[in-house]
């Protein structure tokens, strides 16, 4: 009956996951020109990941407790759409510096980090403030979209930390590798 429907919806959710990445993988593989720097972006997917379960405990602890239903998984799958960009920033930006300026590897992805903090900060922020009120806000029925506000905030909170310090070191490891060979 309804925990059969339940569980196919569940397993539904994690193919769907799945294939947003792939998706985006793919997309970025023709947007790019290369197979590896979608890796790099993508690799900001379980930081995020990670940061939605942490969004899920918190709430748990101290708002109250959220299922791991529906409408939160629907938001691990949001969230696939939305990390994704902060680390696009950098490495496009990156790369045209590299293209267009003439730049070194090093100072390109430095000033890529460094023209892109800001914009990136002031769209995870406002998507974060866009997202409180339904983790925190009481009332009757707020707790369909809570957890679904959870996910999205935690995941951006911590991704947006780590996308600035790790997607640029990979950026430049990677293309390090590429120069050598």
């Amino acid at each position: 009956g309804e925990a059969d429907k339940l569980t196919q919806t569940r397993r539904a959710l994690q193919w769907n996951f799945i294939l947003a990445a792939i998706i985006i993988y793919l997309l970025m593989s023709g947007l790019f020109s290369n197979f590896v720097y979608p890796f790099i972006i993508l690799f900001t997917l379980p930081l995020a990941a990670a940061g939605g379960f942490i969004g899920l405990k918190l709430v748990n602890m101290f708002v109250n407790p959220q299922p791991l239903d529906i409408l939160t998984m629907l938001g691990f799958v949001i969230l696939i759409g939305v990390v994704v960009n902060n680390a696009i920033l950098i490495v496009h930006q990156s790369l045209n510096n590299i293209r267009l300026g003439g730049m070194d590897y090093r100072e390109a992805v430095l000033e890529a980090t460094r023209l892109r903090l800001r914009p990136i900060y002031m769209t995870t922020f406002t998507s974060i403030f866009g997202m409180l009120p339904l983790v925190i806000s009481p009332g009757p029925g707020s707790e369909i979209y809570r957890g679904l506000g959870s996910v999205i905030l935690g995941g951006l909170a911590l991704s947006s930390i780590f996308v600035i310090f790790v997607i640029p070191s990979l950026l430049m490891f990677f293309i390090k590798m590429e120069r050598k060979n």
